[in-house]
């Protein structure tokens, strides 16, 4: 295999971890009414147990996913959340009741956090610094190419009846198994292996197979220079304060946009705007086609204009369009402008904090510390999420159905993330991780 093949199957076999991502997530915005009239649950029991659990279980993937991370290695545990998808997807497709459906969602929970610690990490510690950008988006975009193909598969499968949520949760299992046999092939972390195993061998070989135009041994220099930088700091010691407050800010704006409880909740939303329930799920697999296109074009920007600028364009695109969805839903405008601009901000999510928020978390921690960091971040950015997901369902039972509060609260938000990225956020594009290392931490 040719070095820029190699390059490029490592990262999309690990990225593949990210489309089961996406498709576990927005899975069950099919299953969502379905399973709620066959067990006849509470708003509030549906979105704690039903609709959250795999939001739960993944907080716990991401808080604690960098412990196999640093003791196992980011291969092993790309591996075991193969696994996980796979219990999960069959699992839940054979339920016979909510706490059970619950339990295996809450495992495919823990291979979404866990996957998002640790393919990102695995794949910014695999590529050169020119294109870490474009290679860790791989994950982003495999992540909403899986909630396209879930969007899809629940629009296509919706009229089969009564079993058909089952058949939408159990197709997981197909993509997960093909997932598990590529990741096999992929090579460990020259990272990993020169900070947690001491193998300078095996690093070289793995840097040289990947990078052979970047000099080798001065890399492995600069990762050995790292670990004796921060031999005696932990991560909450002080000395990475700055990318603490910066991983946190950026996962806390990413949810409080109310991305989640879109994907989520996207058929519910369309139908209070007026939709037929069909045409409701056809407008979410438009939201799942925008995601995808709009992503494809923040792989090509990232490196070019780099992190920041994506964030401005992104953050001035959620306030417009989640205004303008707040006011239509007040005034009872109509549910056309309720999809043309929700389209909008699934484009701004796609081309701002969607395409920045693996690769930015994933850099922006020292070698030494780059797992527990990355854990924190996308930690945050679940715990988020899960409550989102919980209590936005709740208000929208409250509100009779017309969240134009929901969505003047995240149009606010996005106001403050404004003001973050302007004050803030770092330009991270084209310098290696051991630059970055000694720019932001004190």
């Amino acid at each position: 295999m040719k070095t820029k093949e190699s390059l490029l199957y490592a990262a999309i076999a690990s990225s593949l971890a990210g489309f089961l991502f996406g498709f576990d997530t927005a899975v069950i915005s099919g299953a969502d009414k379905p399973i709620q009239d066959l067990w006849g649950t509470s708003a509030l029991f549906h979105g704690t147990f039903i609709m959250s659990m795999a939001l739960w279980g993944t907080v716990i993937g991401a808080l604690f996913g960098s412990v196999p991370c640093e003791r196992y290695g980011r291969k092993s545990t790309l591996i075991w959340i193969g696994v996980l998808y796979l219990v999960s997807a069959i699992g839940s497709a054979l339920a016979p009741e909510p706490f059970t459906f619950s339990i295996f969602r809450f495992i495919g929970g823990l291979g979404v956090g866990a996957s998002s610690v640790a393919a990102p990490i695995y794949i910014s510690e695999i590529s050169p610094a020119r294109i870490r950008g474009k290679m860790v988006i791989l994950y982003q975009f495999m992540l909403v190419l899986g909630i396209l193909i879930a969007f899809l598969s629940n629009y296509l499968l919706a009229g089969i009846g009564d079993v058909a949520w089952r058949i939408m949760l159990g197709v997981e299992a197909v993509p997960a198994a093909l997932y598990l046999i590529m990741v096999f092939a992929i090579p460990r972390s020259p990272r990993w292996l020169v900070l947690k195993k001491h193998n300078i061998e095996e690093a070289k070989s793995v840097l040289e197979w990947m990078n052979p135009d970047d000099h080798v041994d001065d890399q492995i220099a600069a990762i050995q220079a790292s670990e004796h930088a921060g031999a005696e700091a932990r991560l909450f010691s002080g000395k990475y304060r700055f990318p603490i407050i910066l991983a946190f800010l950026l996962a806390f704006f990413n949810q409080l946009s109310g991305i989640n409880f879109v994907i989520y909740y996207a058929p519910r939303i369309f139908e209070a705007a007026g939709l037929a329930s069909s045409t409701a799920l056809l407008s979410s697999v438009g939201i799942g086609v925008v995601n995808l296109l709009f992503t494809m074009l923040g792989i090509t920007l990232i490196d070019k204009a780099g992190r920041k600028q994506l964030m401005y364009i992104g953050s001035i695109g959620y306030i417009t369009t989640l205004a303008v969805v707040s006011w239509a839903f007040y005034t009872g405008a109509g549910g056309i402008i309720v999809v043309i601009f929700l389209f909008g901000f699934i484009a701004s999510h796609a081309i701002g904090q969607g395409a920045v928020i693996w690769v930015f978390i994933s850099e922006i921690f020292p070698n030494t510390v780059r797992a527990m960091g990355t854990s924190l971040g996308t930690g945050t950015h679940w715990v988020f999420a899960a409550l989102i997901t919980v209590f936005t369902l709740f208000f929208m039972d409250i509100l009779g159905d017309n969240p134009a509060p929901l969505f003047a609260f995240f149009s606010f938000m996005m106001v403050l993330q404004l003001i973050f990225v302007w004050r803030m956020m770092p330009e991270t594009k084209n310098k290696t991780l051991e630059e970055l290392e000694l720019e932001l931490t004190d």
